[in-house]
């Protein structure tokens, strides 16, 4: 049975609303293009039917792609880079743990190691006198003491069985959920775990040219839905006047 004039518009407002929120996410896969350690995520969108006909489609769920990201050196013994699997954790404001990639650390005047702003998870505690700190490649934090580097603790990382399951709350956090599944900790390097690479970072896994080109699909999409949107509407609006006369 073909579809009535208005599960066309119906159809086509829906493709248009759905057009709307991809190019949400992909503008925002293109602004954070230079995060470090920013994973990408895409939309998934399934059909909607109504008895045995398609009544258009909706966004089902977001999904994260965990691709690796290229690692860029920086020199800075601060710096420390995840190459393979899992995240480094930190503690949110609200006594929750965020999860992420950005390996960028720097230390507070309280002496905590921050990672975005929020301060990693970490076994130990950095010296009140420390200038500076180090990570190396099995997640041992060595701090600049007096010109003397002494050890200080440690860092694990935490991994995920489903990690594009995670929930990206802004800010390059990520926080569990039921699809991701709990986090498992272990040191860097051990089985099923990456391992870190100091004086480094992880580059944002965004491909810029294709989330160009698939914005350009978005917006020709979206013209032709809003085209059928406005020919339907059309076609009522003329039905309705005639039925007047």
């Amino acid at each position: 049975m073909s579809p009535s004039l208005f599960q066309v518009l119906n159809i086509s407002s829906q493709d248009m609303n759905s057009r709307m929120q991809d190019l949400a996410n992909t503008s925002n896969s293109i602004a954070n293009v230079n995060t470090v350690g920013y994973k990408n995520t895409r939309l998934n969108f399934q059909e909607l039917l109504d008895g045995a006909s398609l009544s258009g489609v909706k966004s089902s769920a977001s999904q994260m792609l965990t691709t690796q990201g290229d690692l860029d050196p920086t020199g800075l013994e601060s710096d420390v880079a995840i190459n393979g699997d899992g995240f480094f954790s930190v503690t949110l404001p609200n006594g929750t743990i965020g999860y992420t990639r950005d390996g960028s650390f720097q230390l507070d005047d309280a002496k905590r190691l921050l990672s975005g702003g929020y301060p990693v998870i970490m076994q130990g505690k950095i010296p009140d006198e420390a200038t500076e700190v180090a990570v190396d490649q099995n997640g041992t934090v060595s701090a600049l003491v007096d010109d003397t580097w002494v050890t200080a603790g440690t860092i694990q990382l935490s991994r995920f069985t489903n990690p594009g399951g995670l929930t990206n709350i802004g800010n390059n956090i990520l926080i569990e959920s039921v699809n991701s599944g709990k986090a498992q900790a272990g040191r860097p390097g051990a089985t099923n775990f990456g391992i870190l690479v100091p004086g480094s970072l992880e580059s944002s896994n965004v491909n810029i040219a294709d989330e160009m080109t698939h914005m350009i699909v978005i917006q020709r999409s979206f013209q032709l839905a809003s085209r059928a949107f406005q020919t339907t509407s059309e076609m009522i609006d003329g039905a309705i006047r005639l039925r007047k006369v």
